[in-house]
């Protein structure tokens, strides 16, 4: 099915967000020059500058940009982990930015998962503890929540590794713990901040096969942020590539790294444009996305 049908339903909507870090900003004009102008000149950072995009349910986007780009800090506007500045959030018809303290814990609770670069495991909890964690703070009875962490660590590849400790793990292994943790809340929305770049290639590869599997299973929505594009192509449906807090070009990785819109992202994708003139890549690239729609079509 064409992920531009209407049947596709938006799951995320960010409009026009900004997040400055600075003072004196209440009467801060997003559409006024002068109003930027005097921020800038009193030290404000402008870290996201006016981003507008959307999420369809099931769908992987991803985020890419140099280090200081802005991707990282979008991402934590989402569940608002930093207070945007501007601007919506929308997830599932609810606006974020809108919700009181208490609507913003169960929403964080419930609603979204986030995965880190460094896995944000409880080093004196082991491995079915670390997972069941969320579940704890939901509520959820001991027996149950054991239950479903442990079905969640089969789903990653950790059966057998329950009782040990995250000192005891490799890299990778860690960041399966950390995957699965944010499984086993049933949220239908995963944000992904560079969760594999810390591992060597190998492990690396292998992480993006599992969570390519995951995915055709679990038919989860997810925003991807990375700085590489190799990852960007083989997992996202669409990206986009950010440069001083703002979206400079959006598309399919594939019209992105045949159709740069300027030299920075020419400079982004010139390795993938010098695969696809050897014929190394794929006219369409097999995404995790789209490997899910197949599955579920066959079924």
């Amino acid at each position: 099915m064409d992920k531009g049908s209407d049947s596709y339903e938006v799951l995320l909507e960010v409009n026009g967000l900004w997040k400055i870090f600075g003072e004196n900003l209440t009467d801060f004009v997003p559409d006024n020059p002068d109003s930027i102008s005097r921020i800038q000149g009193e030290g404000a950072v402008l870290a996201v500058q006016n981003v507008s995009f959307s999420v369809r349910r099931g769908e992987v986007f991803v985020i890419m940009g140099l280090s200081g780009s802005g991707k990282s800090t979008l991402l934590r506007c989402i569940p608002r982990l930093h207070q945007p500045t501007r601007g919506e959030v929308i997830i599932d018809g609810r606006n974020v930015l809108e919700m009181d303290e208490k609507e913003l814990i169960e929403f964080r609770r419930h609603e979204v998962a986030m995965i880190f670069q460094h896995y944000g495991l409880l080093p004196h909890r082991n491995v079915l503890e670390n997972v069941a964690f969320g579940l704890k703070l939901r509520g959820v009875p001991p027996q149950e929540r054991m239950e479903q962490a442990r079905q969640a660590i089969v789903r990653v590849g950790l059966e057998g590794w329950e009782n040990y400790y995250p000192s005891q793990l490799s890299g990778g292994m860690r960041q399966r713990v950390g995957i699965a943790r944010a499984l086993v809340q049933g949220s239908d929305l995963l944000l992904m901040d560079e969760p594999f770049s810390g591992l060597d290639p190998l492990i690396r590869r292998e992480m993006q096969d599992m969570l390519i599997s995951l995915l055709k299973e679990e038919n989860k929505t997810i925003v991807f942020v990375t700085h590489d594009l190799h990852e960007a192509a083989r997992l996202g449906d669409r990206m986009a590539v950010m440069r001083q807090g703002e979206f400079v070009q959006e598309g399919t990785p594939a019209e992105v790294i045949r159709n740069p819109a300027d030299e920075y992202v020419a400079r982004f994708v010139a390795d993938e444009r010098q695969l696809i003139a050897g014929k190394k890549v794929r006219q369409q690239p097999t995404t995790a996305a789209s490997m899910a729609r197949a599955s579920a079509a066959r079924r």
